[in-house]
């Protein structure tokens, strides 16, 4: 049977408000949950720990979220703060994160 994933449209004012409310709908998710951040330029340190505290309380209940339309900018911090693993990532039409950028966003080890 077919899961039907929850989607959430994040406007780039409201980031955290609609983490926290995504974050209070995963009791109601079957098994997924897509977060449209298309119209999302960049996120602040509030953003990040509301995102961090989506992606724990995600994993207690195993839910898996899925990020829609980051941009490279936002993806190279989520994986900087060693983020980007705890979501799944689909990109359309808008301009996509090469294989060199993501590379680029991977601390190196010295």
């Amino acid at each position: 049977m077919a899961t039907i994933a929850m989607k959430f449209k994040v406007e780039a004012e409201h980031v955290v408000d609609a983490l926290q409310e995504t974050r209070e709908h995963l009791d109601s998710a079957d098994a997924a949950v897509v977060l449209d951040f298309s119209s999302v330029r960049r996120i602040d340190p509030a953003a990040l720990q509301a995102m961090e505290d989506l992606a724990a309380t995600a994993d207690e209940k195993t839910v898996k979220v899925g990020l829609h339309g980051v941009n490279v900018n936002i993806y190279k911090v989520l994986k900087l703060t060693k983020l980007a693993p705890r979501f799944s990532f689909t990109w359309d039409a808008q301009p996509r994160a090469t294989e060199q950028e993501i590379r680029h966003a991977e601390p190196t080890a010295q």
